[in-house]
């Protein structure tokens, strides 16, 4: 198994990328958010995933293990393939998936296309007890490495959503889920933090 891919990015489209490893490009299938950390010419080192089909080989990308293990646990679920794990992770982070799981939240699970209220029931009851629950994951907030560039790559993201079959709606519903988690994310730091200051400040 291909656990991760470290070098420099060789090249970027709007469902994946190419990592030049060794001399070699190894193009890796990525949700939005991991292409948005990506720049062209860095250095970078993604988590993976190799799916094996009859007649393909094909590499996903992660932004952490985290999502790379999230990825490969919801396929367990009946009727969930790559696609529609990769699907998932470009609307949910990993805990947002634990969380819509663990209080089946069946609203937050069908915004994903291509899961509708009875597949949303079954991911639920196949994966409830499999996903673990919010905070499980090593990763910090979900979102917060890529937010400082996020209206940059605005336009990207939801490229990359249009060409995994969403509407353009559901592509700016998406996006703006997920800006939401990283601001409502962004201001428990910065209440947290503030808070640590004042109990540290001299009586």
């Amino acid at each position: 198994m291909i656990a991760h891919l470290r070098g420099t990015v060789a090249g970027v489209a709007p469902d994946g990328a190419v990592i030049e490893v060794g001399g070699v490009g190894m193009r890796v299938q990525c949700t939005p958010g991991t292409l948005a950390t990506l720049r062209l010419g860095e250095p970078a080192q993604v988590s993976t995933s190799l799916v094996v089909r009859e007649d393909s080989l094909t590499l996903f990308g992660f932004v952490s293990d985290d999502e790379r293990n999230i990825f490969e646990l919801v396929q367990t679920a009946s009727g969930v393939g790559p696609r529609l794990a990769l699907a998932m992770l470009a609307v949910h982070t990993p805990d947002a998936l634990r969380r819509a799981v663990a209080t089946e939240d069946l609203n937050a699970l069908t915004l994903v296309p291509g899961i509708g209220k009875k597949g949303a029931q079954r991911i639920v009851l196949e994966m409830k007890d499999r996903l673990g629950p919010p905070g499980d994951g090593t990763d910090g907030l979900p979102g917060l490495r890529t937010s400082p560039r996020m209206p940059v790559w605005r336009d990207q993201v939801q490229s990359g959503l249009v060409n995994l079959g969403w509407p353009v709606r559901d592509a700016d519903l998406a996006i703006a889920i997920r800006t939401a988690t990283i601001v409502d994310g962004l201001a428990r730091v910065q209440a947290g933090a503030g808070l640590v200051a004042r109990r540290g400040r001299p009586a």
